[in-house]
């Protein structure tokens, strides 16, 4: 759906004000992680993720992101704090942020978490912004930011079927994930008209080429192995030659087209070029560390929070309507916006894997 003149200059002039700031060096950055005193003349922004225990490299990252959001775009909007929910729970995270006085939370990380803290920012009345990509865990007030990977599927099916792909077929570890990318993958193709001829699925990582193999009597154009690519890569072989291999979200952390069945395959994800620029700011300001792809939810999730703060007066609550905005939001993942079910809708780019890692195949949208 195309924008309007003036939603298009909206989108427009927060492109440059904050996606510029990727650009940045140097720029000066209020103080970081306050411990918060109370006092509701000043704004406050709670991150809640995991700082020790086994989630703590990613927790760590998106903690990284935020902050590094705040540098580059030098807002004075509010002061963001860091809460660990490994040590006493996010239940516990969320009630000390609540607590001190902090009028909006981004995270936590993961799905158990968020159900965990909903209750209590449901009650504050603070919104919840959690970096889970578990669309279950949407709640009044409570939006999921992750990447779900039933965008990502829709996304690469109607690209296939829009050149030529009619006939669809799909392997699926048997879990959850896998439940919800052949759901995707049935409704995708119910759009296109075409049809899907069969649906295998797999309990482990050896079983997937047996799983390929019992499709063999189902021609088909095109096939999704939603998996991670290794588990593509032992499967592919399995695949008639002339078939399409689609993947999901998942292939974007990974260079693996060295596999020499997988290159050409496709999958959706997010855009590359401001992933790229972020890594590059990022590992300026933390030497040493490389970022795990989730991290731009955490830089993604402050500039969310920065837009929207120009309606946040000192004292108010954190104004909904600005999460809810039509117009939606850029960062480094590209353009989003929260749908009425209150999960974050993508705009994903189709890319196929090559020796060296992945070509641009279908740019992403510049609008919803």
């Amino acid at each position: 759906m195309a924008l309007s003149a003036s939603m298009a200059q909206g989108r427009r002039t927060f492109l440059t004000a904050a996606l510029g700031a990727l650009l940045l060096a140097g720029c000066a950055g209020r103080p970081l992680d306050r411990p918060g005193s109370g006092n509701s003349r000043v704004n406050r922004v709670a991150v809640l993720v995991p700082l020790t225990g086994p989630d703590a490299v990613v927790g760590r990252a998106l903690g990284n992101a935020a902050r590094l959001a705040m540098l580059d775009t030098g807002t004075k909007a509010f002061e963001l704090t860091l809460f660990d929910t490994a040590q006493r729970g996010s239940a516990a995270a969320a009630q000390q942020a609540i607590g001190s006085n902090h009028g909006l939370i981004l995270g936590p990380l993961l799905s158990a978490d968020v159900r965990a803290a909903t209750p209590l920012a449901q009650r504050a009345r603070v919104p919840l912004i959690a970096f889970s990509n578990d669309r279950e865990a949407t709640a009044p007030g409570t939006y999921i930011l992750g990447f779900t990977p039933s965008q990502a599927v829709e996304r690469v099916v109607l690209e296939a079927a829009a050149r030529g792909s009619r006939r669809f077929a799909a392997i699926a570890r048997a879990n959850e994930y896998g439940q919800r990318s052949v759901q995707a993958l049935a409704a995708a193709v119910g759009q296109t008209g075409g049809q899907v001829v069969g649906v295998e699925t797999y309990d482990s990582l050896g079983a997937s080429r047996a799983a390929v193999r019992r499709l063999s009597s189902r021609p088909y154009d095109a096939i999704l192995i939603a998996d991670n690519v290794r588990t593509a890569g032992l499967a592919a072989p399995g695949v008639p030659a002339g078939a399409r291999i689609l993947g999901t979200e998942l292939w974007a952390t990974s260079s693996a087209g060295a596999s020499t069945r997988l290159r050409g395959a496709w999958f959706a994800a997010p855009t590359e070029g401001r992933w790229s620029q972020f890594l590059g700011r990022y590992r300026a300001r933390y030497p040493g560390q490389n970022p795990p792809r989730i991290a731009s939810l955490g830089y993604d999730a402050v500039l969310l929070a920065a837009r929207a703060a120009r309606t946040w007066k000192p004292g108010r609550r954190f104004p909904l309507g600005a999460i809810n905005d039509r117009e939606g939001f850029a960062g480094v993942d590209g353009i989003f916006r929260f749908r009425s079910d209150n999960v974050a809708q993508r705009a994903f780019e189709v890319r196929a894997l090559t020796a060296s890692g992945s070509t641009l195949v279908s740019p992403a949208p510049t609008s919803f």
